[in-house]
């Protein structure tokens, strides 16, 4: 846990600092991306970083205000990590699917998404610091979470307004939004037109960094989220401590993955990212990059009217 931390803190101040220096990278996309490295940061800053203090001391030794406050950073950034990849989703499917529509997504939109995930993960993460819910001690008891085993009444209502509204609904978005957007990429694939190939490959690019973002989010928060809801369906499962902390490790630990997928799976970041942590050198750098980034740039507007016919059906 205590490797996974440093090392997420260490990779999304990367992604921070490289985005916020680098002119080229501020695009409506990398606004989303810069949030989730911050969520991810948040994360590990007030999740992971703790939890291995009290592992290491077996114990967690913050006081019930202590606990309340650490479970409620961690769902707070948590969620709003979430809500960032469904905004990131429905991005994905505007500029992929309607090139030329008439509402495209701009970086007011970014910005937009950007606040609602905040405000959204704000809303439903207060009210167990007033009494609605709880935060309690996990697992082997080394780190706090929204109490999901409890079965008081007003506690199981809580919780299953939280899953529905901050898991199940960003999960949906994110879902339909793939769902679309990978049949039309599909759909585009087919039709073996040169002129759309240099867009298609432009796209088709992004969309599976993306892809591997969620997949990543998934296979860490997905276990988390199934025993806690399995939990609060089942009054009689039992389930051992030891046993409930292994999908608390695994989604503390999600925090390292999306920096690494967007350095090696974004050509665009890894031109400025690589050579700002090699001192300079980038290895992937070549001319064979340049050559077909400028020939993608001078044929775009040509392909995205290609794109926009066959998202329309026409």
């Amino acid at each position: 846990m205590g490797v996974f931390s440093v090392m997420g803190v260490a990779l999304n101040i990367m992604v921070i600092v490289v985005t916020v220096r680098h002119k080229q990278l501020r695009q409506p996309l990398s606004y989303a991306l810069v949030n989730l490295a911050v969520c991810d940061l948040g994360c590990a800053l007030f999740g992971g970083l703790p939890t291995t203090v009290t592992t290491a001391m077996r114990h967690t030794n913050f006081g019930r205000v202590g606990c309340g406050l650490e479970g409620f950073a961690v769902s707070f950034f948590g969620i709003a990590s979430l809500c960032t990849i469904g905004v990131i989703s429905v991005e994905r499917y505007m500029v992929v699917c309607y090139p030329m529509g008439a509402v495209l997504f701009q970086t007011r939109h970014a910005i937009a998404g950007v606040v609602l995930s905040w405000v959204w993960s704000f809303v439903w993460n207060t009210p167990p610091l007033f009494g609605w819910g709880s935060y309690e001690p996990e697992g082997i008891k080394t780190s706090c979470a929204p109490s999901w085993n409890s079965r008081d009444a007003g506690n199981m209502s809580y919780i299953m307004m939280y899953f529905s509204l901050c898991f199940a609904l960003p999960f949906s978005i994110i879902m339909v939004s793939y769902a679309r957007l990978l049949w039309t990429l599909r759909r585009v694939s087919k039709l073996q037109l040169s002129e759309a190939a240099s867009t298609h490959r432009m796209e088709a690019q992004v969309t599976r960094m993306v892809v591997a973002m969620v997949l990543a989010f998934l296979v860490t928060w997905l276990p988390y989220a199934s025993m806690a809801l399995a939990v609060i369906i089942d009054s009689q499962l039992q389930i051992d401590p030891l046993t409930a902390t292994i999908p608390v490790y695994l989604a503390k630990s999600s925090t390292i993955y999306n920096p690494i997928i967007y350095v090696f799976m974004n050509r665009q970041f890894r031109k400025y990212a690589v050579p700002t942590i090699l001192c300079g050198w980038n290895p992937w750098a070549s001319t064979v990059e340049l050559s077909e980034g400028e020939t993608t740039a001078a044929s775009v507007n040509r392909n995205q009217k290609v794109l926009a016919k066959e998202c329309l059906g026409e």
